[in-house]
């Protein structure tokens, strides 16, 4: 048997990756892609976990739709801290969904946070029905750092608050993104009322957010993505409307949601709230744990960009 890898085929890097994937484009293709999944036009299975190495692991997730079909593999190696390495290595490999043929290949960990932070944004904007103008981060790694380029981006206007677990990297943190969005600072000790948004994007075992639920702020759980994780509190929870990126997921990855003992048949999707779920005047929560679907809808972005038709 003989595997044909295409002379042309493209690689990108993670700079290559990101220039391609233009955050108002990838708005629109998730948007899609969300419409795609409730139709069931695109298959997404539950991701493949096998160990690798002393303590990491190797993650598949595959995503096939009528003009493409993605695999991202992401290697996981916790001990990588102390190497001075990234913890996360991976690609994601797009193609021909017609021929099977290879197409290009992204960089995984842009591609993820990229696409996070855009779906985060795209619920938003649909449960606030309009941009976000004061929105408070809770959380100083790579996925609060994608969070205010998303921002940037797309709503320049926006005041950003930062929380995390020490003020020192808090500060850091602050000064290091302002070249990318001048409005950023540290968060007072008491939430402003005019904050409109709040963003958890943590590791935390206990909720780094739990105040009573207000229809004029909207809640968005990134980081706890382990049923031993917990990022938003019950009192928050028993309070709002849920919705998630992939409800079928967050049966099992959504540690918060878990942990509060929510009713899932009333926890919408986002391809739902998109088509017109969401009840005005009414608190919400909206807890991401991503798809391979979400990829894919990057993967189309990457390609326009790149000018290969699929």
């Amino acid at each position: 048997m003989t595997i044909a890898i295409p002379d042309e085929l493209r690689i990108c890097s993670r700079q290559q990756t990101a220039e391609l994937l233009d955050f108002p484009r990838l708005l629109a293709a998730l948007a899609t892609a969300s419409a795609d999944c409730e139709a069931g036009r695109i298959r997404s299975p539950e991701r493949l976990v096998v160990p690798l190495g002393d303590g990491g692991a190797m993650l598949s997730m595959p995503a096939t739709a009528h003009d493409i079909g993605i695999h991202k593999l992401v290697n996981v190696q916790p001990a990588n801290a102390r190497r001075g390495l990234p913890t996360i290595h991976g690609t994601v490999t797009v193609c021909d969904a017609a021929t099977g043929r290879p197409l290009c290949m992204l960089d995984a960990p842009e591609v993820t946070g990229r696409r996070t932070a855009a779906v985060s944004l795209l619920a938003i904007g649909t449960l606030l029905g309009r941009g976000p103008r004061d929105v408070l981060i809770v959380g100083t790694g790579a996925q609060a750092r994608h969070h205010v380029a998303a921002l940037a981006a797309l709503h320049p206007g926006c005041r950003v608050r930062v929380r995390g677990r020490d003020a020192a990297g808090v500060e850091r943190f602050c000064r290091e993104v302002r070249a990318v969005h001048p409005d950023v600072a540290a968060c007072p000790a008491a939430i402003p009322a005019g904050v409109d948004a709040v963003i958890t994007v943590t590791t935390s075992t206990e909720p780094v957010y739990d105040e009573p639920a207000r229809a004029d702020r909207v809640v968005v759980g990134v980081g706890a993505f382990r049923p031993d994780m917990a990022e938003i509190g019950r009192t928050t929870l028993d309070g709002s409307d849920l919705y998630a990126d992939d409800p079928a997921g967050a049966r099992h990855e959504a540690g918060d949601l878990m942990r509060a003992g929510v009713d899932w048949s009333t926890v919408r999707s986002l391809g739902a709230l998109l088509a017109g779920a969401r009840r005005d005047g009414r608190p919400a929560v909206f807890k991401s744990v991503g798809s391979a679907a979400w990829d894919l809808a990057a993967a189309r972005v990457a390609l326009a960009g790149l000018g290969l038709p699929a």
